[in-house]
């Protein structure tokens, strides 16, 4: 089977039961999934704790399993049960025990592996608001809201493990001196 079959040449695509245009907003929010997932899979390279890559891998299903709702141009049938929120919840107030109490607003980054967790937080926010204004899956936006939770603690957590401190943020500190190695 070729990879290739010239059908959206033309600036078209399908969904099941319509063609419709690659801007149409319902593509817009797959393909927004899909850099989710992507951005997941770059997080997971990044990721020395093997309970927290088994997990990113398991999200990664999930995905899909959401992203197939999303291929049907009109209601889809109800494919994925949501109980996928509660085991969300559960992760994120165990990966919470190990991080320190959050005080102040912190800034996305620290290390590259919870770098990468933070844009992928950010990408997921984006997929959450391409759903709500589809308002045809209002039924996963939970999903999407506790994800973007989930992926907030995780990244606390990859800084825990890296041993570098989350960055608080500071208003009108708008550019950071380090502070200068004696010489």
């Amino acid at each position: 089977m070729k990879r290739y079959t010239r059908t959206g040449d033309k600036g078209e695509t399908s969904l099941i039961g319509s063609r419709v245009e690659k801007s149409h907003p319902q593509i817009e929010a797959m393909g927004h999934l899909d850099e989710l997932n992507s951005q997941i899979g770059l997080a997971i390279a990044h990721q020395e704790d093997e309970t927290l890559r088994t997990q990113l891998t398991k999200v990664q299903h999930d995905l899909f399993d959401l992203g197939s709702e999303l291929m049907y141009a009109e209601a889809p049938p109800k494919m994925v049960d949501l109980s996928i929120v509660t085991e969300l919840e559960r992760w994120m107030d165990e990966w919470e025990e190990s991080c320190p109490d959050l005080v102040r607003f912190i800034l996305p980054g620290g290390s590259v592996a919870a770098s990468s967790l933070h844009v992928a937080r950010a990408v997921c926010r984006r997929v959450e608001r391409d759903l709500a204004a589809l308002g045809v899956a209002d039924r996963q936006l939970p999903y999407f809201n506790r994800l973007s939770d989930y992926l907030f603690t995780v990244a606390r957590y990859a800084n825990v493990v890296a041993g570098v401190p989350d960055q608080e943020y500071a208003r009108g500190a708008a550019v950071f001196k380090p502070k200068r190695k004696k010489e």
